[in-house]
């Protein structure tokens, strides 16, 4: 009698088992046929960022340094056969380009450490098309080397760009010989200036002098990145980061990190390990779409993964350094508007700052980041909901708070946040501030620990007779920000409502442009 009860309960055992391993959340999860609506909810809820997504994530500002031979030859693109001897910064001073980065408030710098040119900032051993051939410092210099340097310096975060594609090596083409090549190139990038933080590739691909396209062989370059720098993420054309789609600075309204991947991306990706994702998630969609992981996307996928959007854009027209656009580098007012369009859509803004032929940030792009920088801090560095009397309809918090929800939700803590009870995917929480306060941006931040939640809420101020909506939205993430027109309101209510299982609000903020 007692061998039928073993085979009773060891089916028990293994779904107790299997909630066990799916309560731990991962970076990415397969979707099963037999997955209800709700099933695929839940999963979406669950699914987290790894340790690097979660670390670049925070950066919230990174630069781009768009430096080399086209910053001589006044070219966006070169073709690499540049007259190396008219590269010669006079002036260089690595250390003034990352402390002007840092004082504006960002946290890495990318180098190019090679662009389409196929030029090198870096004396490589397997290319004559490199620094080594120009009169900069005899030939003796090593311009990244310099950078990583000056980051060490600084206490900034270090990261690369290595484009693909190479218009000046003469096998490009021959993916078996190029890809050799880039290899042994990532290779002495990887392993010769300590600690890389982020390795940037895109998705420029010509023909080669054979008339071929190059194969590349990302997956390659992807285990030997996780090998030599496992802590780096990769991006664009990466398994950590996405491209957000366009150049402008501007993000979707709808950003969500977790995305629907199609049948035989869910392959690739459970084929590797989930910790290190080594393949390019096939995102299904198209990146021109405003919503790219709501119900209706996911309710069709194979599986879900984490991955969040990066949204670049230039400080000028350009990317390299032009002496036309010296009159038309960004203000801090634009500069403000492309933080609110990129951190405060979810995404990590990496704007590009490029260096001029004397090899110094120019005086104007300085100028301007440093007004961005006091705009950024007279807005931000006070919180007018800090010390609310906050009401919550239904909720608790969570993450080592003390009760106090006003603490909780101003802390600056991600991990301390305030949620719903019980099953509820909405909740509303009212803010009573200790007088009467003007304002024009709304902030507010998920605990994305344990995932990304909330998918519409709507803010609103008491008026003395009634509520009136100000503001609102659809997903959050890491930070959503929103500007609109100026209101003075002593009573705001924040409702979420809807939700992907119960909301984790983590930090809730009221700011006012100077």
């Amino acid at each position: 009698m007692s061998r039928p009860k073993i085979l009773l309960a060891l089916p028990v055992a293994l779904f107790l088992l299997s909630l066990k391993i799916y309560a731990q959340s991962t970076s990415f999860v397969k979707i099963s046929p037999f997955d209800s609506e709700a099933d695929i909810i839940r999963k979406a809820a669950h699914i987290v960022p790894s340790a690097r997504q979660l670390h670049w994530q925070q950066l919230e500002l990174t630069a781009f340094f768009h430096f080399g031979i086209n910053t001589f030859t006044n070219r966006e693109w070169g073709d690499g056969r540049e007259d190396l001897s008219q590269f010669n910064p006079s002036q260089l001073d690595a250390g003034q380009w990352v402390r002007t980065m840092k004082e504006a408030g960002f946290k890495q710098v990318i180098i190019t450490a090679k662009h389409h040119d196929g030029f090198c900032l870096w004396p490589s051993k397997y290319t004559e098309h490199s620094i080594r051939n120009t009169p900069y410092r005899n030939g003796k210099g090593d311009i990244v080397e310099e950078v990583a340097a000056a980051c060490k310096t600084y206490g900034m975060g270090f990261g690369i760009y290595l484009s693909p594609w190479d218009r000046n090596a003469t096998f490009y083409g021959d993916s078996t010989l190029y890809n050799t090549y880039f290899m042994n190139q990532l290779t002495e990038l990887l392993s010769r200036y300590g600690k890389v933080d982020e390795v940037w590739f895109d998705g420029a691909n010509g023909e080669g002098p054979n008339g071929k396209q190059q194969v590349y062989d990302f997956n390659g370059w992807y285990q030997l990145i996780r090998r030599l720098q496992p802590q780096a993420v990769i991006a664009v054309m990466g398994p950590d980061v996405r491209w957000v789609g366009t150049e402008t600075g501007v993000g979707r309204e709808t950003e969500w990190s977790v995305l629907p991947v199609g049948a035989q991306s869910q392959q690739q990706i459970a084929a590797t390990s989930q910790k290190d994702m080594m393949v390019v998630p096939g995102v299904l969609g198209s990146s021109s779409d405003e919503d790219r992981g709501g119900r209706e996307k996911i309710r069709t996928a194979n599986g879900l993964v984490w991955y969040p959007a990066e949204t670049d854009v230039s400080i000028r027209p350009g990317w390299f350094y032009h002496p036309a656009q010296d009159d038309k580098v960004k203000s801090a007012r634009q500069l403000m508007d492309t933080y609110l369009t990129s951190v405060g859509r979810n995404g990590v803004l990496l704007l590009n700052v490029p260096p001029d032929t004397r090899g110094l940030i120019s005086d104007s792009d300085i100028h301007h980041l440093e007004d961005f920088a006091q705009l950024m801090k007279s807005t931000f560095s006070n919180n007018l909901a800090t010390g609310a009397l906050v009401r919550p309809a239904n909720g608790i918090v969570k993450g080592g708070g003390k009760g106090k929800h006003a603490g909780v939700l101003t802390d600056g803590c991600m991990e301390t946040y305030f949620t719903s009870t019980g099953k509820d995917t909405a909740t509303t929480i009212e803010f009573t501030l200790y007088a009467p306060q003007t304002f024009d941006i709304v902030s507010l931040q998920e605990n994305i620990t344990i995932g990304q939640r909330i998918e519409k809420f709507i803010v609103e101020y008491f008026d003395g007779i009634q509520w009136k909506q100000f503001t609102a939205g659809t997903t959050v993430g890491y930070r959503r920000l929103l500007k609109f027109a100026p209101v003075t309101a002593k009573n705001i209510r924040l409702t979420i409502v809807s939700s992907r299982l119960n909301p984790a609000l983590s930090e809730f903020g009221l700011y006012k442009l100077p």
